[in-house]
């Protein structure tokens, strides 16, 4: 994504100085480190040179150049103002990137957590509760209900661990199976939106990188229908991705943004219908999108730097519930024959 970043920014500034795209490829191609990276801009070059455009040379390398980038250069091109759709596509990866970050950043502290729970358990099952089973057999003590699925899970670790880790595999690569299908990923995506806490900023930050890209689109020269279109395969929720599908049908009937939207209001904060409206009624849908992004931008970076307070104590609450399971399912027993004695 940086490389990207750059190479966008850094051609918009030598297109700009008046170097022509040909020789400005060159250069980028030997200043760039990622040596995959520098012969895509080679090959690029080739085909420049041999006469085509640059958004078809782009459009051969589809795993590095996404749909929105080329058919922002595309319009680029075609209206003569490719300086400043570089700009735009550098600014826009760029906010993107930084959306991408503070997510991973929020979410690197509870996964650290829950992974080393998840460990220390399994640890404790393999070596410590095989002990206490062993003496609570010795005792032939009357085990509680919770104590006895404690042990049953201990000696199927223990005793069959082979097979727990194939279990496990299986259960992931079934999860993943289940989230491709159609169904599983409308499951999954309208369970996600209504989590608490979780579903609002998911509803903020799809809606960041809808108003962000269409707003660029619309500014690069791209056909409002055709923008729908694009942003729609770049969203990662698939009712986000319905709702923008439905959105270019309609659009394309002749019927508005904002009113094509309403039918998924409860996707979309109200903010968005209320300033696509305006953007509509005075000709500045670009602008006000644009400025929509920045301030759910800005809100989910507020949210996500708070995040680690949010989560904090629900791990904790996760975490003391594990341990305070574990603690009366193999204590209870002990306190048992204390009492008997």
């Amino acid at each position: 994504m940086i490389e990207k970043v750059v190479f966008a920014q850094h051609l918009a500034v030598m297109i700009g100085a008046g170097l022509p795209l040909t020789r400005a490829l060159e250069a980028l191609g030997l200043q760039t480190k990622n040596k995959k990276f520098a012969s895509t801009i080679k090959g690029l070059n080739e085909d420049i040179k041999k006469g085509t455009a640059f958004a078809d040379s782009l459009a051969k390398y589809p795993k590095i150049f996404s749909e929105l980038f080329v058919n922002m250069v595309k319009a680029g091109e075609s209206s003569g103002n490719l300086e400043e759709v570089l700009k735009v596509l550098s600014d826009q990866m760029r906010k993107e990137h930084d959306l991408r970050s503070h997510i991973t950043s929020a979410m690197i502290y509870p996964t650290v957590i829950l992974v080393a729970m998840f460990g220390i358990g399994a640890i404790m099952m393999v070596t410590i509760v095989p002990k206490l089973s062993s003496i609570f057999k010795e005792l032939n003590v009357q085990l509680p209900l919770t104590t006895r699925v404690v042990i049953g899970i201990s000696d199927f670790l223990t005793n069959h661990w082979l097979l727990a880790i194939f279990l496990l595999i299986g259960l992931i690569l079934t999860g993943r199976f289940v989230f491709r299908t159609k169904a599983g990923k409308n499951a999954f995506d309208w369970l996600i939106l209504r989590l608490p806490i979780f579903g609002d900023i998911i509803k903020k930050i799809n809606s960041a990188r809808l108003a962000r890209t269409l707003g660029s689109l619309i500014k690069s020269g791209v056909p409002i229908v055709q923008g729908l279109k694009i942003v729609a395969r770049t969203l990662n929720n698939s009712l986000f991705r319905e709702s923008l599908d439905y959105a270019a049908g309609e659009v394309q009937k002749g019927q508005g943004l904002n009113e094509s939207l309403k039918k998924y209001s409860r996707i979309y904060p109200p903010m968005v219908s209320q300033m696509i409206e305006v953007g509509e009624e005075t000709g500045t849908l670009d602008e006000i999108l644009i400025k929509l992004a920045g301030f759910y931008e800005e809100e989910v970076e507020t949210i996500t730097k708070g995040l680690t307070a949010i989560i904090e104590p629900i791990l904790m609450i996760v975490i003391g519930a594990a341990v305070g399971f574990f603690a009366v399912s193999m204590l209870q027993p002990m306190y048992t024959m204390m009492e008997a004695i």
